[in-house]
């Protein structure tokens, strides 16, 4: 049966799974708008295509299944650029459809080209390097085969975002309905592991003081409950890298939290000071995690690395033992190896006194550094407590975080890596929430940020999206403002600027607003407050004079 192209694009999208597509109209898509109005794909329009970029990555980080933004073509599709960028960085499973001008008009100045043709811009070598693959599909007899490499690219073993851009007139042209049956949606098996589990095993089994160093390999792997049986049979402590906060129970015996450059260097100690064996499962080791890669952090030690990704072997440092494989299934296997081997377990005595140590020699050096920061040590430990399980964080800050929220295992906190753009934490959660729609949601961002995506707070409300939109508002980028006090001799320039009444803010988009001044307004907030159900804007008061004591530039 004939049917237009922008209906089979539609079916495209429902055969992949996709429920939501997020993004703007514009004249060059309206035919796909025309034919999602009866589908059931339900389009979610946005202020800005950033936000849709960052939506449909927010939905496929928490969904892990294949998410879809839209915009036209011109300045719509570039303006998804740097969210496509962020997707691609995290391996996300992103579809982006652009409208093109109508083909026959090619390189004759057509209104918002961007064929390549004739001078216009060229829109396939902007994406090139952000996507795993891109298409300006300028005709129809191939297109089977398009989608069918588009499918294979969102859903094979190492996803990422995808671009289709297409004219005008090509939506409107007629196809069969069959072209749908070239498409072919890959199963993701399991890599084997391609190296001796008794290597490992035998490795472990020699370690005094063994560290699971566990990064966001161990979530993309469902290898949460695997790793902590691990540790707890075998009394084997672990630290995470920031994306990995939670595998394990933070706060939990044998967690040493977060190792990275902006926490509180804890896990940096006991690794220095303790460690004989470092395991890594699915951790890059990029430059937070591995303090600019400390010598001083692997030096003496035995590696051992497992990795779905055979690139990320010895691509940092020599390990003495790589695997290549699924995290959880190399995991499993090693679980079952030790336990037929009777391994016993090891003797915790260095991580007692390590405990017992780090009581006595706290990181901040003072009670006044400690009280300055102490509102966001409060709200971070009240959000541990009040949502211990089903919480989603987005955190586009992730200094005070990654210090003062111990994350459940049952808890989902993301935050802002990949390119670390600012603007994210806001649209990302909505996307997240539009797909786990009964889960407590907080976008955690600083002033700065705020003020580049604070028009999709109306997003969350025109679609009834409930949201805790947490802003520090210190009247600085933070950042920037604590660079030019630690190497720039306190050379302030341009950190440094007025924020908006945030309650008249709060009133204008029709949400509740919390200004957090005190310890007893942080209590009233999570005492009183609908934190689950309504739409929140909640600012929380923090001189721009304060800095953490981590150095972010080298």
């Amino acid at each position: 049966m004939n049917i237009s192209v922008s209906e089979l694009i539609v079916r495209y999208l429902e055969r992949l799974g996709i429920d939501h597509i997020f993004g703007m109209p514009g004249a060059h898509v309206l035919p796909i708008y025309d034919r999602l109005h009866d589908s059931g794909v339900k389009s979610v329009l946005v202020k800005h295509e950033q936000g849709a970029a960052f939506m449909a990555g927010g939905y496929a980080r928490i969904s892990h299944q294949p998410a879809a933004c839209i915009a036209t073509a011109g300045p719509g599709a570039t303006n998804l650029l740097t969210g496509i960028a962020n997707a691609y960085a995290e391996r996300l499973p992103v579809l982006a459809i652009t409208g093109e001008t109508s083909t026959y008009i090619f390189g004759r100045g057509g209104l918002q080209e961007s064929s390549g043709e004739g001078g216009a811009i060229d829109q396939g070598a902007l994406f090139a390097s952000v996507t795993r693959y891109h298409k300006l599909i300028e005709r129809t007899d191939y297109l089977g085969q398009v989608l069918n490499q588009a499918a294979q690219a969102l859903l094979g073993r190492e996803p990422g975002p995808v671009l289709l851009s297409i004219p005008y007139n090509v939506q409107k042209e007629s196809v069969d309905d069959s072209v749908l049956d070239q498409i072919h949606f890959p199963r993701k098996a399991a890599v084997r592991h391609t190296a001796s589990i008794a290597e490992l095993a035998e490795l472990l089994r020699a370690a005094h003081t063994p560290v699971i160093v566990a990064g966001y390999g161990c979530i993309q792997a469902g290898a949460r409950d695997v790793v902590a049986a691990l540790a707890t049979q075998f009394n084997i402590p672990v630290t995470t890298s920031l994306k990995a906060k939670g595998v394990v129970a933070e706060g939990s015996p044998l967690s040493l939290g977060c190792l990275g450059v902006t926490s509180n260097g804890d896990a940096y100690r006991y690794l220095v000071d303790h460690a004989d064996l470092l395991v890594f499962l699915g951790a890059s080791f990029n430059e937070r995690t591995s303090y600019l890669w400390d010598a001083k952090l692997l030096g003496g030690k035995k590696i051992a690395q497992v990795d779905r990704d055979a690139a990320q072997l010895g691509r940092v440092f020599q390990p003495d033992v790589a695997i290549c494989g699924d995290i959880r299934a190399v995991a499993e296997d090693l679980l079952a190896t030790l336990r037929a081997d009777a391994m016993p377990p090891k003797t915790l005595d260095r991580l007692d006194g390590h405990r017992r140590a780090a009581v006595l020699t706290a990181d901040e050096p003072d009670a006044a550094s400690a009280q300055s920061f102490r509102l966001m040590q409060g709200f971070f430990s009240r959000l541990a407590r009040h949502f211990p399980h089903n919480a989603l964080v987005f955190d586009d800050n992730i200094v005070f975080a990654q210090s003062y929220f111990d994350v459940s295992d049952r808890n989902h906190y993301f935050p802002n890596s990949g390119i670390s753009s600012l603007g994210h934490a806001i649209p990302a959660a909505i996307g997240a929430r539009c797909f786990a729609k009964d889960s407590p949601t907080f976008a955690i961002l600083g002033d700065g940020g705020f003020q580049m995506c604070c028009m999709e707070m109306m997003t969350a409300v025109n679609y009834g999206i409930p949201l805790n939109v947490v802003v520090i508002n210190n009247g600085t980028l933070s950042l920037i403002r604590k660079n030019q006090f630690q190497l720039y001799g306190e050379r302030y320039i341009d950190c440094d600027f007025t924020n908006p009444d945030f309650g008249l803010l709060a009133q204008s988009f029709g949400v509740h607003h919390y200004r957090i001044e005190s310890e007893a307004a942080l209590d009233a907030l999570f005492a009183n407050a609908d934190l689950t159900g309504t739409i929140n804007l909640i600012e929380i008061l923090l001189d721009k004079h304060a800095f953490p004591r981590y150095l972010s530039a080298r």
